[in-house]
C-alpha cells in the first residue's frame, strides 16, 4: 500500500527522510549541547534531558527540508495542506539505567491554540500534525514511542465537538482506545513517523543501553482538520 493508504488505515506512517549520517550528525550536535558524552554513562543521571534546535541549521535543516518528508506530508495532508517548519524545536533525549520519568501516559498532543491566548488545548479539529524524527537507533528496548494503531477513530468520537485540556483529553482517549493493538516507533537515524493528531500514543521506560534521540514536532496544518476533506488525514477518521 502507499503512504496515504497506510496512514488512513493505521493513523501513522514511517518514512526514511534522510541518511543515517544526517541523523547522527544531528545527534552529535545534541550531545554537545547538553554537555554529556556517549562514552561516559556515569554522567547519565536523569531519565529525560531536553535539548532544542531553534535555527534549523546543518543536519536539522537538511532533514526538515527533505523532499521525502514533503512528499509524505503532501500525501497525508494534501498539497498546500501543511506549513513548513524551519527548526526542530524542543527535543527530549531519553536515557537508560536511571528510574523512568513519570510522563508515560497515553495521550494526544495539544493541537489547537485556545481562543483567549492562554495556551493550547486538544480538539478533534486539530490545527497540527505530529512528526517524530529519529536521530539515533531505536529498537524495541530503546524507549520507542508506543502507538495505538487506528486509535484516531476512537479519539474523534471521544472528543466530540469540545476543546479539552490536555489531562482531560488524555483520560478520554486512553479509555476509548484501550483495545487497540500497539505499534512501536522503532527505526534508524534519518527515519520519521507522520502521526495523525488524533492517534493515541505514549512514551515508555528506556530498557536499552544507548540514549534515544528523537524530535517530536507539530507541523501546522493550513486549516483545521476537516473530516469531510478528500485527504488521508480526513479518511483516517472514517
Amino acid at each position: 500500500m502507499g503512504i496515504s493508504q497506510d496512514f488512513a488505515r493505521d493513523g501513522f506512517v514511517k518514512l526514511t527522510i534522510g541518511s543515517r549520517e544526517q541523523g547522527e550528525a544531528a545527534q552529535a550536535l545534541l550531545w554537545e549541547q547538553i554537555g554529556l558524552s556517549p562514552d561516559r554513562p556515569e554522567g547519565w543521571r536523569e531519565p529525560v534531558v531536553w535539548a532544542q534546535d531553534l535555527t534549523g541549521q546543518g543536519p536539522f535543516g537538511e532533514l526538515l527540508r527533505s523532499p521525502v518528508l514533503a512528499e509524505g506530508l503532501d500525501a497525508v495532508c494534501g498539497k498546500g495542506g501543511w506549513q513548513p517548519r524551519f527548526a526542530a524545536g524542543n527535543i527530549p533525549i531519553r536515557f537508560p539505567r536511571v528510574p523512568p520519568a513519570d510522563d508515560r501516559g497515553w495521550h494526544l498532543d495539544a493541537n489547537v491554540p485556545l481562543a483567549d491566548g492562554s495556551g493550547w488545548g486538544v480538539t478533534a479539529r486539530s490545527h497540527t500534525l505530529l512528526v517524530l524524527m529519529l536521530f539515533s537507533e531505536v529498537g524495541e528496548r530503546d524507549a520507542p514511542t508506543r502507538i495505538r494503531v487506528g486509535s484516531q477513530r476512537d479519539s474523534v468520537r471521544a472528543l466530540g465537538d469540545e476543546v479539552h485540556d490536555f489531562i482531560r483529553a488524555g483520560a478520554l482517549v486512553e479509555e476509548a482506545s484501550r483495545d487497540r493493538p500497539v505499534a512501536l516507533a522503532t527505526g534508524s537515524p534519518g527515519d520519521a513517523y507522520l502521526v495523525h493528531p488524533l492517534t493515541v500514543h505514549a512514551a515508555q521506560e528506556h530498557l536499552g543501553e544507548r540514549p534515544r534521540f528523537m524530535a517530536q514536532m507539530p507541523f501546522m496544518l493550513a486549516g483545521p482538520l476537516d473530516p469531510a476533506a478528500d485527504t488521508a488525514l480526513a479518511r483516517a477518521l472514517a
